[in-house]
Parts: C-alpha cells; structure tokens; sequence
C-alpha cells in the first residue's frame, strides 16, 4: 500500500514516538483511561495525533466506524483510508420508548473490516487508527476486533470525530470540544466514494 507524498511528514518525531512502547502525548492503559474507552492494546491518541501520525507514516491508515446518516449530516475527515460501521440506524423499528430509531451491531463488520485492510496492503505492524464520534463505545471495541484479526497497532482516537460536548453557555451540551472537526482538521462533507461503506446485498 502507498500513500501520496502529500501524507508524508518529513522529519517528524512523531512518528518514531507512537509505538507500542512509548508515545508522545499517547496514553496507555496504565493512564487510567476511562472503561469504555480500554482497549486490549492499550493504544489510543487525539484527533490531532492521529493526523500527525498519518501525517508521519505513510502506511498509517485511519477507519472511521460510524453510522452513514451520521456522516452524511456532521462530516468526513479526508484523510480517512476505510469506512465500515460498528453499529448501523435501524430504520425498520422505531422505538416509541425512546423516541428514536435503534443502533444495531454491524453484522458484517469483521468481514468487511478485514477485506478493506487486505485490499490496501496494511500489514500487521502497520498503524492502524479507529475513529468513532467521541471516542466512546464504538472505536474501542472495533479496535479490539482488528487486533484479533492479527494486526498489533491500534489505536483508538480518544476524542473521536466531534469531540466533547460544551459544559456552559448558550451551546452547552454542542459537540464542540477537541475531536477531528473542532482541531482544525482536514475534513468535508463530501464522502470519497472509494471510500465511502457500502452494505453487502
């Protein structure tokens, strides 16, 4: 697999840095990550530093997991390599409790998740960046599964696509805090469509 010479950063540190073993600014299991964020490789970086990684490595590749419509309506970080959701709107059962359409599993989502990193050539020791919406319930356990399927760096991006939400003001409660979109970025409402998931018939 091959990036564009544009992803490289020449020079950086960064890159050396974020490794299994040591980081600069990446935190580890031992740094009392909260529990739903723990993954089993202990890996996890900021919006910021996963760019710079991607930036630094030019094998570095960054799958986002969200649900489409939420992509569609809140943004696309461009660099992103992979698109395969962990959970998809199920918009066959409106549930009237909850007043909304309910989350389910990706059923496909190892299948699909493995065959987009084979197309691409990501090798095992290649970084491999899992991005959700906050960096909460869904790109923790999507890491956990692409290290099963044997690759052994990746990371979680803590602050996810849209960050924090705002604890005062006018916008209280606005995803507004850190996360992809809220670090000055690289991201578009336009999807690639190489990129963009689509689901098996």
């Amino acid at each position: 697999m091959t990036k564009p010479l544009s992803r490289w950063f020449a020079g950086s540190l960064l890159t050396a840095s974020l490794t299994l073993t040591a980081g600069l600014g990446v935190a580890h299991a031992e740094d009392k990550v909260p529990a739903y964020r723990e993954t089993r490789l202990g890996l996890y970086v900021s919006a910021s530093e996963a760019y710079y990684l991607l930036q630094g490595d030019p094998r570095a590749v960054l799958i986002d997991v969200r649900d489409p419509v939420e992509i569609k309506f809140t943004g696309f970080a461009e660099p992103t390599d992979i698109h395969v959701p962990w959970v998809i709107a199920d918009g066959r059962h409106f549930d009237t409790e909850a007043r909304t359409w309910p989350m389910v599993r990706n059923p496909n989502f190892t299948a699909e998740v493995s065959e987009r990193l084979e197309a691409l050539g990501v090798g095992e020791d290649d970084p491999v960046i899992v991005m959700c919406r906050s960096g909460a319930t869904r790109s923790a356990p999507a890491a956990d599964v692409i290290t099963e399927l044997g690759y052994d760096r990746v990371y979680s991006v803590n602050d996810g696509f849209e960050g924090g939400k705002l604890a005062e003001g006018d916008s209280r409660g606005v995803r507004a805090v850190n996360g992809w979109r809220n670090s000055g970025l690289p991201w578009s409402y336009e999807i690639d469509p190489a990129v963009a998931w689509q689901p098996a018939d």
